[in-house]
């Protein structure tokens, strides 16, 4: 056997040691920071607002202002973690954010609750981008998309049980205080804890590339990142960050991921009351109900996921996606108030068409721009997001508040039918028609296709 078919064996490469090993490193730690963001949400169901005497606007203004510190270190912090080390800045984040997060439920006024929500978006703003850059460094193209939505899935799955287990804390702390502290304030000192115990584990688990990990032989390191360079051949060189961000396809993700943003943070800061409004059963009933349509959302992710990876098709999985959860949330609209379970079908069905196309988005982006700026370049996209996350948050709330549930619903569908739109024109190979299916639009040589059967 050749050396070079012995490198593209499983066995050569330890794809299964490789999945075990470094995509729960990644799924807990976003899991977590995705768990203080989501928290918010919960703390407002559950007295935050009457607590502190917060107005409306307040409310909304002060959950947005978690997203003006998320901005400013995404692209520097994924600049570190492409060239230096995703492990020593991922540790440091996990340090700093265990430690605000568990000081937030101990906060009594608006003013230290601003600057705690501003220094949490400080410095989680490293995490995400940083961990798809982690992956990118041990995945190749055909277990990229997956690699992705195991990451993401701790979006939804952490929603799933945070809405259960949060709604729930809320409710015994409300009836058992610790000292002075109610029960949204107890659930996040509570779990905001697990965080610093974690951000150890992380050092002691975590390497950056596989040549740096004990687990893999020398030669199976070397398989591993022999047939990551191989995938660089088929991408166009780009100079340096400048070039990229400057790149048309570039831009419009950073357009596309914005309006999607800004869907899906309206839906997920704002659904806990959403759901406690409607079915008026208390925080822990509707902690239950809200659960359903993430882990709906979660295997949905990844069957998508891994049909893209199969075909190594990508744009097609997301522009319908994104046009179907408009019409779900725009159902849920004209159901209303009256019609509470028709209404929660819809929103069923938008939360897994907003959440089902994110593997593929994020591989299509790793096969668009070379890996010397492909960090810089996802932090650019999701810093355009953050800034949706900030509109979401704040315009989702003040809409529902000033103008109502069915308004703000509508305003969600309209803003996915852009980013479904912009989708639709990033053209990933040249002369591409807009929304065909480009099967076999990357550079797939022979030998690879013959490598993965």
């Amino acid at each position: 056997m050749s050396q070079q078919s012995d490198y593209a064996t499983p066995d050569r490469t330890r794809v299964a040691s490789r999945f075990a090993r470094v995509v729960p490193l990644a799924f807990v730690t976003y899991s977590l920071a995705y768990l203080d963001r989501v928290n918010w949400g919960n703390a407002i169901a559950g007295g935050m607002q009457q607590t502190l005497g917060m107005s409306a606007f307040m409310v909304a203004f002060t959950a947005a202002s978690f997203f003006p510190g998320y901005w400013l270190l995404q692209i520097p912090g994924a600049g570190y973690a492409a060239h230096r080390s995703t492990r020593r800045i991922i540790f440091w984040a996990l340090v700093s954010w265990g430690i605000i997060a568990t000081s937030t439920g101990l906060v009594k006024s608006i003013p230290y609750l601003l600057v705690a929500r501003f220094m949490l978006g400080l410095v989680e703003g490293v995490v995400y981008p940083s961990l798809l850059v982690y992956l990118t460094h041990w995945f190749t193209r055909r277990e990229r998309s997956r690699a992705n939505t195991l990451l993401i899935l701790g979006n939804p799955i952490t929603v799933t049980w945070a809405s259960i287990v949060s709604g729930y804390l809320v409710q015994v702390f409300d009836r058992h205080q610790v000292g002075r502290l109610v029960g949204w304030q107890m659930m996040l000192v509570i779990e905001g804890l697990p965080t610093l115990i974690w951000a150890f584990l992380w050092l002691l688990l975590a390497d950056d590339r596989p040549a740096d990990a004990t687990w893999l032989a020398p030669g199976e390191a070397a398989a591993v990142q022999d047939a990551l360079d191989r995938e660089q051949q088929t991408i166009p060189r780009m100079a340096d960050v400048w070039v990229a961000f400057s790149d048309a396809r570039v831009l419009l993700l950073c357009g596309q991921f914005l309006f999607w943003s800004v869907g899906i943070y309206g839906l997920v800061m704002w659904l806990p009351q959403i759901v406690n409004q409607g079915l008026q059963r208390g925080i822990g009933k509707a902690g239950l109900l809200t659960a359903i349509p993430y882990l709906m959302s979660s295997g949905v992710m990844f069957a998508v996921a891994v049909v893209s990876d199969r075909m190594l098709v990508r744009k097609p999985f997301v522009w319908p996606s994104l046009f179907i959860g408009a019409i779900g949330l725009y159902a849920s609209y004209l159901a209303g108030a009256a019609h509470f379970w028709l209404a929660f079908l819809g929103l069923i069905i938008a939360a897994i068409c907003m959440y089902a196309p994110y593997g593929p988005f994020w591989a299509m982006v790793a096969e668009l721009v070379p890996r010397n700026v492909v960090g810089e370049s996802m932090a650019l996209i999701n810093t355009a997001g953050a800034v949706g996350g900030f509109l979401g948050t704040f315009l989702v709330g003040w809409i529902k508040e000033t103008a109502g549930l069915g308004a703000a619903f509508v305003f969600m569908a309209a803003v996915l039918v852009l980013s479904g739109g912009f989708t639709l024109l990033v053209r990933l190979r040249p002369n591409e028609p807009i929304g065909q299916l480009p099967v076999g639009h990357l550079a797939v040589t022979p030998v690879e296709v013959r490598r993965h059967p």
